[in-house]
């Protein structure tokens, strides 16, 4: 069997990362209110929830004193 092969122009390869379209995409569509409302409040809510568990997170972590006197139950005092 014989394959057959077309030419290739390479005028047009070399071209190809300079090509430019005709044809303009359609434009965007604008947002209603209550889509930027409900952008908005997503938006707030991860950031109150960001900040809440900063807030709530930060004593966690901070380096606590040892008890002076460890805890001991009243049956291990022999009692």
């Amino acid at each position: 069997m014989f394959l057959r092969r077309e030419a290739v122009p390479f005028a047009f390869v070399s071209e190809a990362d300079r090509f430019r379209s005709n044809v303009t995409p359609p434009p965007r569509e604008r947002l209603s209110r209550t889509q930027m409302a409900a952008r908005s409040l997503v938006g707030l809510t991860v950031v109150a929830g960001l900040a809440g568990s900063l807030l709530f997170g930060m004593p966690a972590l901070q380096p606590s004193k040892a008890p002076e006197k460890s805890q001991q139950s009243e049956a291990s005092e022999g009692r």
